[in-house]
């Protein structure tokens, strides 16, 4: 509860009553000067209005100042809870004093830019299906979201006890998922869709929500900046096998920029790219319920330095699938960390699908069972690898062997598997080998520098 030190001079008296208030909350900040003792206020308020907040520059020593105040009008605005709602139609600045709650979808219009402070903390309520709370960039807008390393911004559940001014509650922890949506950013980029149309709907907002829309021809679009950000506890459940991905990019373009961000028990993907050509770098993922790094629909970019740290029920660090039309772009994924977990029964640590086509190097994977693999799902992406659209280089793993990277799995139009065996010829197995290092863990020379994510919610809680 945030107290609000006022000093009223009583004429009759000439006595200073120092009074406190509760976070009731209205479109002003806190209306908690009515004269009436609310909830659980430690004393009775005076009445008045919220702005401001506090004379706190009074000359005044006024409850738990450490000095006495000089005069003037420099009071910290009022602090509160701010909630959030529908579409923000107009520019919107959210401040770190306050904590903004978000009810429902709350939506980024087209041409609005939503700018972020550093430290500001939003939570999202408490849904599934249409209920479920997220944070919407629509295609045309921007988000100036620009936390630093002491001062991330960060996306978290109400349910967390996190409070202003904090990096971190007390009641929640990497268990703790699917309580709230999600962050989608949408853009005019180019993707790989069925039937080659330029536009498609992104997978966890309904159809009917025409803001949901991603892709276009601009490869350059911008959507703004996104750095030093925490985005933890989420992936609503909207539909029967579709959950919102911690960080959703849709067809954003290499204008925007995506680093410092963690992931942190999400329910379905930490990351997941559809088409578009933004680079992202410094990512980090821990828990997540499915796949870490997920690409889709030719995503042309970059991911650069990722830390993925696999929890009980994590699946892959990377899952990858290919165009769906005839537009063809290659990924890059290089400088990466991947950390297993033994106790998972996913817990692979790649699934390329789908006619994937792309790089991924300087690998360092550590703490995997010894049945993890890196599967090539069908003919196509086989073919790729053959071919040279799909490639491996620099990969150093503890516990290596090469039958980690052989597994063929073939599916069916639907998506169930029709096929799993082990390929013995040398098609993969023996190109396997020249990629790939047994490494004694520590002794690594590639993969992440991971002292970039010493700011993060994971390192404090002795994720990696």
């Amino acid at each position: 509860m945030k107290k609000f030190i006022l000093s009223s001079l009583i004429l009759a008296s000439l006595t200073l009553s120092i009074l406190s208030c509760d976070d009731e909350t209205n479109a002003g900040g806190v209306s908690c000067f009515n004269g009436i003792k609310d909830g659980d206020e430690t004393g009775v308020d005076c009445g008045g209005s919220c702005v401001p907040c506090a004379t706190c520059d009074d000359g005044i020593k006024n409850g738990d100042e450490t000095g006495v105040d000089c005069g003037g009008s420099n009071c910290e605005p009022c602090t509160g809870i701010i909630t959030i709602s529908g579409e923000i139609l107009a520019d919107q600045t959210w401040t770190a004093n306050n904590v903004y709650v978000l009810a429902g979808k709350v939506v980024v219009d087209d041409g609005v830019t939503l700018t972020i402070e550093p430290g500001t903390i939003i939570k999202g309520q408490k849904g599934t299906g249409s209920l479920a709370s997220a944070l919407i960039v629509a295609r045309g807008a921007k988000i100036m979201a620009e936390g630093t390393s002491e001062k991330p911004i960060i996306f978290t559940s109400i349910d967390d006890n996190i409070a202003v001014g904090q990096q971190a509650g007390t009641n929640l922890n990497e268990s703790n998922n699917g309580l709230w949506g999600g962050v989608l950013i949408l853009g005019y980029a180019k993707g790989s869709f069925k039937g080659d149309v330029t536009e498609v709907q992104i997978e966890g907002i309904p159809a009917g929500d025409t803001f949901g829309l991603y892709g276009g021809d601009d490869d350059d679009d911008n959507s703004g900046i996104f750095s030093y950000v925490s985005i933890r506890h989420g992936g609503a459940l909207i539909g029967e096998g579709n959950e919102i991905n911690g960080l959703t990019l849709g067809a954003v373009g290499r204008g925007t920029v995506i680093e410092n961000i963690e992931v942190v028990a999400n329910f379905d993907d930490g990351f997941e790219f559809f088409g578009g050509t933004v680079d992202a770098s410094n990512l980090l993922v821990w828990a997540q319920g499915d796949d870490a790094l997920d690409i889709d629909q030719a995503y042309g970019g970059t991911i650069n330095n990722s830390l993925v740290v696999l929890g009980e029920t994590s699946d892959h660090a990377f899952e990858v699938d290919g165009p769906e039309g005839a537009y063809e772009a290659q990924f890059t994924i290089s400088n990466t960390t991947i950390k297993g977990n033994a106790s998972t029964p996913g817990g692979e640590y790649a699934d390329y699908r789908s006619r994937a086509m792309g790089a991924t190097n300087n690998i360092y994977a550590y703490g995997f069972k010894e049945t993890s693999d890196v599967e090539l799902d069908n003919n196509g992406v086989s073919q790729n690898f053959l071919d040279g659209k799909l490639t491996f280089s620099g990969w150093e793993v503890a516990g290596f062997d090469n039958s980690i990277f052989v597994e063929k799995v073939a599916k069916d139009a639907d998506g169930n598997e029709t096929e799993s065996k082990i390929i013995l010829n040398p098609d993969f197995t023996e190109r396997a080998a020249t990629w790939t290092t047994e490494v004694v863990e520590g002794s690594q020379t590639v993969g992440a520098d991971v002292s970039v994510f010493n700011w993060t919610y994971a390192k404090a809680k002795g994720a990696f």
